[in-house]
């Protein structure tokens, strides 16, 4: 078992051993999801699901400054 330390912005770096077990690269997308009280990670290839690719670039469409202003005009009312 390998142990990493979240830092207080959430991150964390994922042991070399890990990685290489999981041929995971720098760029590579990793999916999380909570099973009972496990935490688990799962290398997924973004470009060949088109449907994911999708959801992932309308996500970072809704970060602009322009959509943020929007989005608290909203609560302001």
């Amino acid at each position: 078992m390998r142990l990493a330390r979240i830092t207080a912005k959430g991150q964390t770096t994922i042991p070399i051993s890990i990685r290489k077990a999981a041929h995971i690269h720098p760029g590579d997308t990793l999916a999380f999801e909570i099973n009972g009280d496990h935490l688990i990670a799962r290398k997924i290839n973004v470009t060949g699901n088109e449907y994911l690719q999708g959801v992932q670039e309308a996500l970072g469409e809704q970060s602009s400054p322009e959509d943020r202003e929007r989005w608290n005009a909203l609560w302001a009312l």
